[in-house]
């Protein structure tokens, strides 16, 4: 199992709350990212996709359970 299967396996335990708070602190840490890239105060480029992509799998996981949901209601 690779390093990002296990993170999206992780990500599947926790709740939605969890995965919403997390969600959260991720944007503010991008926003944050990329106004220290604009005033070149970024030491560490490569946390720019990784929060990115954390961004990207804990929407996933969201998405997958509202569809879910969605579906399990009709």
């Amino acid at each position: 199992m690779g390093k990002n299967t296990a993170k999206a396996a992780e990500a599947r335990m926790k709740t939605d709350k969890e995965l919403e708070t997390r969600l959260l602190e991720l944007r503010k840490e991008q926003f944050n990212l990329r106004f220290q890239k604009a005033t070149g105060q970024l030491a560490n480029t490569a946390r720019v996709t990784a929060v990115r992509k954390e961004i990207a799998m804990i929407t996933t996981v969201i998405g997958e359970r509202q569809r879910k949901a969605a579906g399990s209601a009709a």
